[in-house]
């Protein structure tokens, strides 16, 4: 089984952090928890919400993690642990300041970008390796105003360009499922331009 079984959507937990740039990861699962008619639990053992859901024959796991980004790697490592998932069977999906609101890439390991999330998630699983799907949130241009440039709101524009990905990106789910990389990357990556 080459493919994904745990989708890890990073974010901040608590309603004040629901809109903003850092938490389109929990879109994303709350999208796949919805569209796949699954119910996100508190899950005390795995620091997160959890659901368990079917994609096809295939059972996977959908991951919030509840710790804050910074220490996201905690709830990761304790859910694949438990369920002897491996880090290539992890996806892990993250805000990306590198990449424009309406872009959106998939790879497998790699660095960190400065991301606090994905480091943690790395040093917990003692390997880079696992999936990322990089959502597009745009760059504020300095350096310094990231921290506050993450933690607000996405323009109405820029909302409706990430709500878009995370809809083109979530209908790859039995793709990714299945183990077919290489299709999911070419469908995400030469998706037709606006006319």
């Amino acid at each position: 089984m080459n493919g994904i079984r745990l989708f890890v959507g990073l974010g901040n937990p608590g309603a004040e952090y629901e809109t903003t740039r850092h938490n389109a990861g929990f879109w994303w699962v709350d999208e796949v928890a919805h569209d796949t008619h699954s119910r996100l639990n508190a899950e005390a053992k795995f620091f997160g919400r959890t659901a368990r859901s079917k994609v096809g024959p295939t059972d996977v796991w959908l991951l919030q993690p509840t710790t804050f980004m910074n220490a996201s790697g905690r709830s990761v490592a304790a859910l694949a642990r438990f369920y002897r998932i491996e880090p290539e069977q992890i996806l892990v999906i993250h805000d990306e300041l590198d990449l424009a609101p309406g872009t959106v890439k998939l790879k497998q390991g790699g660095g960190n970008g400065g991301h606090n999330g994905l480091k943690d998630i790395a040093a917990q699983l003692g390997t880079p390796n696992f999936w990322r799907l990089r959502l597009g949130i745009g760059h504020p241009g300095e350096r310094n105003a990231v921290v506050d440039y993450v933690l607000n709101a996405p323009s109405r524009t820029d909302a409706g360009l990430i709500e878009d990905n995370i809809h083109l990106s979530a209908q790859l789910l039995p793709m990714l499922v299945a183990g077919q990389f290489e299709a999911a990357m070419l469908k995400l990556h030469t998706k037709p331009k606006p006319a």
